[in-house]
């Protein structure tokens, strides 16, 4: 029996711990899950069902892959069941998409957000699923 893996966490390098934080607790549902060290807030953890997102102040600059080279435009992708379901729910938290809830050319169902730092999220899944 191979072991199982239940899943992957991004780990952003971010110019502001609090307002990362801040942003994936109020605009998109996640609980704080970690702050850590003291007063001096350079670390935290957010989790949203099996989505975890750790976040730390290292000093240097966030570079999110889509400034490094425009054809790797997602930082993180979340495997949403019902992605429909979710862009409601940030629709009616005024949360601005960076691309709508679509069908993608790609063969997925999905939408995609940038967060403070420029990280590009795309949260959906494979359409196949349209099937059942």
């Amino acid at each position: 029996m191979t072991p199982a893996i239940l899943g992957a966490s991004p780990f952003f390098i971010v110019r502001d711990v609090a307002r990362a934080l801040s942003f994936y607790r109020d605009r998109l549902g996640f609980e704080v899950t970690f702050t850590g060290f003291g007063d001096d807030l350079f670390f935290g953890i957010v989790r949203r069902g099996g989505a975890m997102m750790m976040f730390k102040d290292v000093g240097a600059e966030p570079v999110p892959n889509c400034r490094r080279d425009p054809a790797a435009r997602w930082d993180a992708y979340l495997n949403v069941p019902d992605p429909d379901a979710l862009a409601a729910e940030y629709a009616s938290r005024n949360v601005e998409f960076s691309k709508p809830l679509r069908d993608t050319d790609d063969g997925l169902r999905g939408f995609e957000l940038e967060d403070p730092e420029g990280y590009v999220l795309f949260f959906g899944r494979p359409r196949e699923h349209d099937a059942t």
